[in-house]
């Protein structure tokens, strides 16, 4: 193909009005030259989407989409409508399509995916999630309307993905010693500084495809922020190479982040969601998972000697009886002299006592975190629980502070420079094997 463009002449077209030609050609704002006004030869059905693809010759059936689909409503707590599971579909033909992609790359390199790897990663999650009992997890795939096949297809992409990269771009990123020394100097002249544990989901963006992706991508938070699980949804939908570890970036710094993402990240508390983002390149969805400050000690990494002291209540207890049993706890619990006399007064008030001296103060539940770290040793937090749960409060007896941070080391951040780059060339090389493929839609 030359790199001429052809005369409307030469293609036995008649000319357009010029009004219109006048707005053709690529601008800042319009990159392919698209005029503001055009007349659709085809009726466009919103309607009709199809859910199967043949992609170089190999077939996507409606099955490998229907069981893929099942593992992602699987991951979502509420009833989705039909125009959500429409749009999910969708998108899970275009995760599908990308793995076969992918597959296939690195099959015509002659890069092959074992079964024993597959089944070994497999079996991980398995014990991750069932006990380490992969039959367990068959029994739930099939009850939710996926299959083990599907999931072992997945994970095959994913190593099939990552044995290409690290034949074909991971020898050729260099990061010199001289960046990682001048990163390890910017860490230091940050001390105290917020650092941020994000999980990304992200999804590619072409202007033609926009609007789509954007619909796709708020649907997506809008299950999560209905209890949906996040690394679920990273894995199935992410187009970041983090997909396979549920979308999280670890800590990160602002200056690490695009400027899109550090504007939003530095107003995020702890298990917030926000998104979609608009970036160079499609759109993101952060979850901040934790926060902490570069280089020093996080008063959550304290190890803690803890007592809990609990009551239960009848079944079919009045609220009145309940009440008045909470308030006997609650000032037998105030009149404890400390946590040598915890075992005894607990006795006495018919409670139980648990003890656990290595317990992280981050293990705890968010709204106990600070309330336990500003406590003094023998004092309690406020009763909390409920009549179904039982009522109890916490008594520390003891605390191991946490260290300051060393920060990453040299090889740690080295590697971490590698691997944004070697994302960016991923999310390239994908592309272009999109551009390059064979895709016919039944």
């Amino acid at each position: 193909m030359t790199k001429g463009i052809l005369s409307l002449a030469a293609l036995g077209l008649a000319a357009v009005p010029a009004s219109l030609t006048a707005q053709a050609g690529p601008t800042a704002d319009d990159p392919l030259g698209i005029p503001a006004n055009i007349s659709l030869m085809r009726e466009a059905n919103p309607n009709v989407r199809t859910a199967t693809a043949i992609v170089n010759g190999q077939v996507i059936t409606g099955t490998d989409v229907d069981q893929r689909l099942a593992l992602v409503v699987s991951a979502s707590r509420n009833q989705l409508s039909e125009e959500e599971l429409q749009r999910l579909r969708m998108q899970v033909l275009r995760n599908l399509i990308d793995e076969t992609l992918q597959i296939q790359a690195a099959t015509a390199q002659e890069i092959t995916v074992t079964r024993a790897e597959v089944d070994q990663r497999y079996n991980s999650l398995a014990a991750q999630n069932f006990g380490q009992d992969p039959a367990a997890m068959d029994a739930y795939l099939l009850s939710v309307g996926s299959s083990p096949a599907s999931l072992k297809r997945q994970i095959e992409g994913e190593l099939a993905w990552q044995n290409l990269l690290q034949r074909n771009i991971s020898p050729f990123v260099r990061v010199s010693q001289e960046e990682v020394n001048e990163l390890l100097k910017r860490l230091e002249s940050s001390r105290g500084t917020d650092e941020y544990r994000l999980g990304e989901i992200f999804l590619s963006a072409t202007p033609e495809n926009r609007n789509s992706v954007i619909q796709g991508a708020q649907q997506i938070v809008e299950q999560l922020r209905q209890g949906a699980s996040f690394v679920a949804y990273a894995r199935q939908f992410s187009e970041a190479s983090t997909a396979a570890v549920g979308g999280d970036l670890g800590f990160v710094r602002l200056a690490q982040l695009p400027a899109e993402l550090a504007t939003v990240a530095a107003e995020m508390q702890p298990g917030q969601l926000v998104g979609p983002i608009e970036i160079p390149g499609g759109f993101s969805i952060l979850y901040l998972i934790d926060k902490r400050q570069v280089l020093m000690a996080d008063p959550r990494d304290a190890v803690l000697s803890l007592k809990q002291i609990s009551i239960s209540f009848e079944p079919g207890v009045s609220q009145e009886i309940a009440e008045a049993q909470v308030e006997r706890f609650a000032n037998g619990v105030e009149a404890m002299r400390g946590c040598g006399d915890a075992d005894a007064a607990a006795a006495a008030l018919g409670a139980i006592v648990v003890s656990n001296d290595q317990i992280r103060a981050r293990s705890l539940p968010e709204q106990l975190q600070n309330i336990v770290l500003n406590l003094q040793i023998g004092q309690t937090t406020p009763p909390f629980g409920s009549i179904e749960e039982g009522v109890r409060v916490l008594m520390l007896c003891g605390r191991d502070d946490a260290e300051v941070a060393g920060g990453p080391s040299f090889d740690q951040l080295m590697d971490q420079l590698e691997e944004e780059r070697i994302n960016k060339r991923a999310q390239r090389y994908l592309r272009d094997l999109r551009n390059d493929a064979y895709i016919e839609y039944n």
